[in-house]
């Protein structure tokens, strides 16, 4: 290797990480979480526009599941767009559910189907299936009482997330005050530009969180979205040092974090949230209580 510059090196050792794992038939031979659920565990629902994203956002989930014994709920919002790989999608879910030790439902009461055209789209062109899914939806919030929900924020840049965050503010408004729960509003294909929670999180978790996305084989060998969780979470911490903190604000030594925007829906309406930066010692339970 001829160095020309003093970072040769670091780029070569980045494109070697991304090549270390690339092999995309994992076999998970031990859950992530060992813990069992706490006795009276609150729930923390997790709503993926598409199989796979429980785990690539799933920092905030796993820590809840992992250190404080909650119980973790994935909604298979929809299946994807491929008609042949639905049934594939379930079973890959399914596995990279068990593995971080979530429960897997169906947002329509039957396992291996979901929702159809949760789009902004489909929301104005057919509002009797929208009405529909968001009846659904209240449903499952009416009856699971999460206090915690995570869903894609509101500009998440692909019509799922988008349809999907747009959908569990619809649901939560037919909920009114039947509903009390911390919106933790996750980012992938997009930032938002009101981060409001940063969690730092820890080198094992997002090792897990790659090995649950690696179990989504058929999604990961077109394309390897879990060797380049650690990149997103990277920057993702370097934003949040001045999106949540103020702007300018120095490193403070987070390499890998997830952003989250944060309400509060409580008494039929969004509380405001201060931000806040959530070292990975610190107590995550605490703070959404």
């Amino acid at each position: 290797m001829t160095l020309r510059t003093p970072y040769d090196r670091h780029v070569a050792a980045c494109l070697a990480a991304l090549a270390c794992g690339a092999d995309p038939a994992v076999s998970a031979t031990a859950g992530a979480v060992t813990a069992p659920l706490r006795d009276g565990a609150p729930c923390c629902l997790v709503f993926s526009p598409h199989p796979d994203d429980e785990a690539l956002v799933g920092g905030l989930a796993l820590r809840l599941r992992q250190r404080h014994g909650w119980r973790v709920v994935n909604v298979a919002v929809t299946l994807g767009s491929r008609l042949e790989r639905r049934a594939e999608r379930w079973a890959e879910a399914q596995a990279c559910c068990a593995y971080l030790g979530f429960e897997l439902v169906s947002p329509v009461g039957v396992p291996g189907r979901a929702f159809e055209r949760i789009t902004p789209e489909a929301a104005v062109v057919d509002p009797a299936h929208w009405r529909r899914a968001v009846e659904a939806v209240a449903a499952l919030l009416r009856g699971l009482q999460p206090r915690a929900v995570v869903a894609p924020h509101a500009g998440d840049g692909h019509a799922a997330h988008v349809g999907t965050h747009r959908l569990v503010r619809d649901a939560l408004t037919a909920c009114g005050d039947a509903v009390d729960a911390h919106l933790c509003w996750s980012e992938y294909w997009a930032t938002q530009a009101e981060a409001r929670l940063r969690l730092e999180l820890e080198a094992a978790e997002v090792a897990q969180l790659m090995t649950a996305c690696a179990l989504h084989a058929g999604e990961v060998a077109r394309h390897p979205y879990h060797l380049l969780l650690p990149a997103l979470l990277t920057d993702s911490a370097r934003r949040g040092t001045e999106r949540v903190g103020a702007p300018g604000s120095a490193a403070d030594g987070v390499v890998l974090a997830a952003l989250y925007g944060w309400e509060r829906w409580a008494g039929g309406r969004l509380a405001p949230v201060p931000p806040r930066s959530l070292r990975a010692t610190e107590d995550l339970d605490a703070l959404l209580r």
